[in-house]
């Protein structure tokens, strides 16, 4: 029996992705060898390579100024190949501080130029509890991009307006929250995601950005770090995670199936709305620290009065199959991540644990 999978990343997957992974492990379509098994340049992987790209880019509508790339690791990895491409040596980039990654991604930039902190949302508890305002951000025109990530999966905000940011190259890390809804492509430059939250397993990362910004990275860095490398050859210089694009080409089909995007946006929405209403039925007992306009829609966190009863709350949801809830180390608390695998029956039956554990521990 499989249990309800709250985990923050790697996460849920959807049970149609993995059972047709299953049932073409070993004999892809026929071929007497599992897709793992097959030379990236061969016709079976092409298709499947093929396939992905062109499913993502109708699911998301994306721009014919725009490229698709598969990027083998994590978005650990962007944090220092975009400013390894973008940040010419000695000029500046601006990054918008809203939680952990934005911190580790402005790190990571102080080897190749001068990042500067465009707004930084960090309170002197080290918390993170809410998105900047368009009127908090200082902005310089003269950066060479801006930076932001849409989700802070261990805070629980998230962007729900993209800031505006003149002419400046607008670069995203979206690995928490990419494709919980359709959004417009066209004012980002570039834009990367991990796959293990929303799309995939770990292992391969999607790149979105401008052909022409894709063009214009520096040359004098190796071959293999620069994306024009990768965008000339269609993600296929070396050998790409295939095993990972072809999960992230059965996750693509699901969304498709069940009536893509959009629907995924109105689940998501749902299943926020059941989780933020069962924490502000009881704000004695759950105790929400982000503010609501900033809640993120795919990790919500809460803290109840004590730790004791946070361990209570991870262990008797775990007899009940929920696993996956107990806040990052860094934060603590609970943690509820409710990325697009999860259903909405899923949240239903946390919002009813949530309700009885408040009766028989509050």
């Amino acid at each position: 029996m499989r249990v309800i999978n709250f985990n923050p990343g790697p996460a849920s997957l959807p049970l149609p992705a993995l059972e047709r992974a299953r049932d073409e492990l070993l004999d892809f379509q026929g071929s007497g060898m599992s897709v793992m098994e097959h030379s990236h340049r061969s016709l079976e992987y092409m298709a499947v390579h093929e396939a992905t790209l062109s499913l993502m880019a109708r699911l998301l509508e994306v721009p014919p100024t725009h490229q698709i790339l598969f990027m083998a690791g994590s978005a650990s990895h962007q944090f220092a190949q975009v400013p390894m491409n973008f940040l010419p040596s000695g000029a500046s980039a601006d990054y918008l501080m809203t939680g952990v990654w934005s911190e580790k991604a402005f790190d990571e930039a102080k080897y190749y130029g001068a990042p500067r902190m465009a707004a930084s949302m960090v309170g002197p508890d080290k918390r993170y509890t809410r998105i900047p305002r368009q009127d908090e951000l200082r902005l310089d025109p003269k950066a060479a991009y801006v930076h932001l990530t849409s989700n802070n999966t261990i805070f629980g905000t998230q962007w729900h307006d993209f800031p505006e940011v003149g002419s400046v190259p607008l670069v995203a890390d979206m690995s928490s929250d990419f494709l919980w809804r359709k959004f417009d492509v066209r004012p980002f430059r570039f834009i990367y995601a991990g796959a293990q939250k929303n799309l995939g397993p770990s292992g391969v990362t999607v790149v979105i950005a401008d052909k022409d910004y894709l063009a214009s990275g520096r040359k004098d860095i190796p071959k293999i770090f620069r994306y024009s490398t990768h965008a000339e050859n269609n993600s296929l210089y070396n050998t790409p995670p295939s095993f990972a694009v072809y999960l992230v080409r059965n996750v693509l089909e699901w969304i498709d199936s069940v009536g893509g995007l959009p629907r995924l946006e109105q689940w998501n929405r749902e299943k926020a709305a059941l989780l933020y209403g069962a924490v502000d039925r009881h704000p004695d007992f759950y105790r929400a620290p982000v503010e609501r306009e900033s809640r993120s829609v795919m990790n919500a966190v809460f803290q109840l009065p004590t730790e004791a009863l946070e361990a209570a709350f991870v262990a008797d949801a775990k007899q009940q199959g929920m696993v996956g809830l107990k806040g990052h180390r860094t934060a603590g608390g609970i943690r509820v991540s409710m990325y697009n695998a999860v259903s909405v029956e899923n949240v239903r039956t946390l919002v009813a644990f949530m309700d009885h554990f408040v009766k028989t521990r509050g």
